[in-house]
């Protein structure tokens, strides 16, 4: 019996991706991958991309955000954000299962 949770998706994310999409003639969905390497052991993957069949699909207002079978377990209970500041708009992701996270805000270490 499978109890990870999944992670989340702000209404900000989606309304970022939403704005992304509109001037797209083939809106695509957000991926969020986790993969090895990076200065603290993970890194993020946040790209465009097109839902594959084994894919976990988080979708709200007609935008989808997909993560992978083996990025899941590293994202459980996790929350995909947007954040625009001065330095900088970007996605984030606020990742519970991460003990240690680098400065650059995409790699991370459990």
């Amino acid at each position: 019996m499978d109890l990870s949770l999944p992670p989340k998706v702000t209404d900000r994310a989606f309304a970022r991706l939403a704005e992304i999409n509109e001037t797209s003639e083939a809106p695509k969905a957000l991926r969020v991958a986790v993969e090895g390497g990076g200065c603290s052991g993970f890194q993020y993957e946040i790209k465009l991309d097109e839902p594959a069949e084994d894919d976990l699909v988080i979708e709200s207002s007609g935008q989808r955000v997909v993560v992978d079978r083996v990025s899941l377990p590293f994202l459980e209970n996790a929350v995909i954000d947007f954040s625009e500041e001065l330095i900088g708009a970007r996605f984030i992701i606020e990742n519970p299962n991460a003990t240690a996270s680098c400065g650059c805000g995409t790699s991370f270490s459990m």
